[in-house]
């Protein structure tokens, strides 16, 4: 498997990041799934770099428990507010992360 660069890590960590939605909508939901699914591969690539395979642990647990907050956003029984309210949750939550895996990677 070819390694990317650390500077293009960063970079897709970036445009990862500005694709972030901040509204519930079934649209929202596909692209947030989406946007976690390309982040979970930045850190597996990122996690075969010996310097950082230990501190990038704790960025796969805040994957959890962001699509477990993103699945609640979708409960049928939820109100717009409330489902607004868990995916704006989410959607900071990932940013969070991002941000703090960029600091630990540069």
């Amino acid at each position: 498997m070819e390694r990317l660069g650390m500077n293009d890590i960063l970079i897709q960590l970036n445009e990862l990041f500005d694709r972030i939605p901040r509204r519930h909508s079934a649209d929202n939901v596909k692209e947030i799934y989406n946007i976690l699914d390309a982040y979970e591969g930045l850190l597996r690539r990122i996690e075969t770099e010996p310097a950082y395979e230990q501190g990038i642990a704790p960025f796969f647990d805040e994957l959890g428990s962001i699509q477990a907050i993103i699945k609640k956003s979708g409960d049928n029984k939820a109100g717009k507010k409330t489902k607004d309210i868990l995916f704006d949750e989410a959607s900071g939550n990932l940013k969070d992360s991002m941000e703090a895996l960029k600091q630990l990677y540069k």
